[in-house]
């Protein structure tokens, strides 16, 4: 790093420390303010600290297991509170990212910002040809002063990697390097086309929902232009049959869009909503949350159990999203709270249930008994919270659980007949699958087969008793899958409208499978 950099490096931390310290941050003292008091002197810290500390504030907004409820209220209120820029910094941005003078591409540019947030700022504008669109122009300084505050977070992150007392708290790292990749993709608009563009493609099934047009043409890493949504917010829509088809379409597409695609509008709030010609139309897609195929199927078992009201595996399933770190978790404790909040929440409606802050709720219980869960998962909660919180209003009356019930229902099996019914079906099969699972995982860690904390002796002749582990967790996979195989046949021999070659297949795969594991039995047993 040159001398002038760590100059400005300098600079900046003797400038953050200032700050901190003008708001009571920087020094030990005993504070006599309530605690309201003191989240607001933190939010104004931040957003004098400017955008990158000012979107470090948003993202721990989405935290609730790592800050306490005055703090999560008053970051929330970072994204919309910033100076905005003058219209000749709009303009200069403008031109320097078309190379030609705005008056060649737009007949009008307002000069009042509809928006201004952390990065960018939006604008309503009219294009030569007529076409009413709106521009957001990234801040001039945004990418030079993210990079520098990147820097000195990212050192101090190193710092402070190996101090375990403080990672109890908050893993430090991890929230940096979750900061820094937000921060970098949000800087880069095309990406943001990029995500408007992939979430309208999930729209197909969803006639009363719709997304922005992007002008790609006119878009560049500073500049996006999308057509003008001309519709009122979604909190006015008109009453009438709409609102409780809207309410359940958003429901139904959030379920999809993160238990399927694994990738949603993170930030859908009311105010990022607007209804008009007969659809709601979602708006600023800066923020996107991604989910791994692992993490979808665990989030799946998850409210399955919920609706299930099955406690114990409810239990379970959040300690394998733990992943090994829960090895020396309070599972008991776990279970308790776990079983006390199902009681709470499972027969309320959807005026009463809010899902995202019972998924909220279940990380901070987790927190509470040495059980970190992954901060995607939290960012899915708040979605769901602020998607919640729009459906609600739209109809009060409808149940979430329904709503996922459906789902699940034309995603499986249809018409199932014979007192077989496809959700429950699905649930107690992966349900066995996942135990299996972690059965097999246990058995390979004990032998040594996966890296991790495993059983070590040290005796020669342990190769008969690997064989028989191995042997083991053969058979549980060959019956789980050849059990799963065949009860699907009978769900599908029974359903109406379903061909005929579907149960006869299963039935053939259930059969061999059922074969393979009477073979492996008799080879055993000789």
């Amino acid at each position: 790093m040159s001398a002038a950099a760590d100059e400005r490096l300098l600079g900046r931390a003797t400038r953050i420390a200032k700050v901190l310290g003008k708001y009571g941050f920087g020094e030990a003292r005993r504070d006599s303010d309530s605690p309201q008091q003191r989240a607001r002197r933190l939010r104004d810290a931040l957003e004098e600290l400017g955008p990158t500390f000012a979107k470090l504030g948003q993202i721990l907004s989405t935290r609730p297991d790592l800050l306490p409820p005055e703090a999560i209220a008053e970051l929330a209120t970072l994204q919309d509170q910033v100076t905005p820029l003058t219209e000749t910094e709009v303009v200069e941005v403008m031109e320097q990212e078309l190379g030609i003078p705005w008056e060649d591409v737009f007949a009008r540019i307002d000069p009042e910002p509809l928006a201004a947030g952390t990065i960018g700022q939006v604008h309503r504008a009219v294009l030569e040809d007529g076409e009413r669109v709106v521009v957001k122009v990234q801040r001039p300084t945004a990418k030079d002063d993210i990079y520098r505050d990147l820097s000195l977070l990212e050192l101090f992150a190193e710092k402070t990697a190996n101090r375990d007392a403080l990672r109890k708290i908050v893993d430090i790292p991890a929230v940096i390097e979750h900061l820094s990749d937000s921060l970098r993709r949000e800087l880069d608009f095309k990406l943001e086309a990029e995500n408007v563009e992939r979430l309208r493609a999930a729209l197909g099934d969803h006639p009363r929902l719709g997304a922005p047009h992007v002008l790609e043409h006119l878009t560049t890493p500073r500049l996006l232009v999308l057509e003008e949504i001309q519709g009122v917010p979604v909190r006015e829509m008109p009453q009438g049959l709409e609102r409780p088809e809207v309410a359940r379409q958003l429901l139904e597409f959030y379920y999809r869009q993160i238990l399927v695609e694994g990738f949603f509008h993170a930030d859908p709030h009311p105010g990022n909503m607007l209804w008009w010609d007969g659809r709601v139309y979602f708006l600023d897609f800066g923020m996107v949350g991604e989910l791994t195929p692992e993490m979808r199927g665990h989030l799946l078992l998850l409210l399955l159990a919920f609706w299930q009201e099955d406690v114990s595996f409810l239990t379970e399933v959040v300690l394998i999203m733990a992943g090994p770190e829960a090895e020396h978790a309070d599972a008991a404790g776990l279970e308790a709270d776990l079983g006390e909040l199902l009681r709470r929440y499972r027969h309320a409606s959807l005026g009463e249930i809010q899902l995202g802050p019972l998924l909220q709720e279940i990380a901070q219980s987790a927190t509470a008994h040495g059980v970190r869960l992954p901060a995607s998962l939290v960012l899915t909660g708040k979605a769901l919270a602020q998607m919640q919180l729009t459906a609600t209003e739209l109809d009060p009356k409808l149940d979430p659980f329904s709503v996922v019930g459906r789902f699940l229902m034309r995603n499986l099996i249809s018409r199932a007949q014979a007192g077989v019914e496809p959700k429950r079906l699905f649930y107690d099969v992966s349900k066995l699958k996942v135990r299996a699972e972690r059965l097999v995982e246990s058995f390979e860690r004990i032998s040594g087969a996966r890296p991790g904390q495993r059983l070590q002796v040290d005796v020669r002749g342990i190769s008969p008793l690997e064989r028989t582990i191995r042997a083991a967790a053969r058979r549980v996979s060959l019956a789980v899958t050849a059990g799963s195989a065949l009860v699907a046949t009978g769900a599908t021999a029974a359903a109406a409208h379903v061909a005929s070659w579907v149960p006869i297949t299963l039935g053939s795969v259930g059969a061999a499978f059922t074969a393979l594991l009477v073979l492996d039995l008799l080879r055993g047993n000789r």
